[in-house]
């Protein structure tokens, strides 16, 4: 059993951009963890529509 791994998740978001407004987007996160317990996010980003990805410090989360 390791003690350290590198685990991916993806789940379903609300988010907002100027251009676009508010959206439901994939959000993939990529955590380190311990013990099977997530501790750190490594990084994070969105799949747009037409396949590019992009980092989810453009847009924030819909208030």
């Amino acid at each position: 059993m390791k003690l350290i791994s590198i685990k991916r998740q993806t789940k379903s978001e609300g988010r907002y951009s100027k251009k676009m407004g508010s959206f439901q987007t994939k959000v993939t996160y990529i955590q380190k963890a311990i013990l099977s317990i997530p501790y750190k996010t490594l990084h994070s980003y969105r799949e747009t529509y037409y396949g590019e990805v992009k980092d989810c410090e453009a847009c924030n989360l819909a208030s």
